[in-house]
């Protein structure tokens, strides 16, 4: 991708050497983890090694494959930081008629 910053190309890449770290602790082969998620091996070794051109649904279903769906969104909730939990009390409303 063109558009795509050196800062998010390094990302992908840690996220991507994350992933497979966590493969080969679970023990699962590549092979597996791709049949798992739906994906060719192919994209599977892309999603492996950063590459940003990857489809959203394709990365959700490797990281889901590997038990770890519930964990990434937890992470990026804004009710699991304490900058969100005090935005939200501040625009709740005082009464309810």
């Amino acid at each position: 991708m063109k558009n795509t910053t050196k800062t998010v190309k390094i990302t992908f890449a840690k996220i991507g050497e994350s992933l497979k770290t966590w493969r080969i602790l679970y023990e699962l082969k590549a092979t597996q983890v791709a049949q798992r998620a739906g994906i060719s091996l192919g994209t599977l070794h892309k999603i492996e090694t950063g590459d940003p051109t990857i489809s959203t649904a394709a990365f959700l279903e490797v990281v889901r494959s590997l038990g770890l769906l519930e964990t990434m969104a937890e992470s990026i909730d804004p009710l699991n930081s304490d900058l969100g939990r005090a935005r939200l009390s501040d625009n709740l409303p005082r009464r309810v008629r």
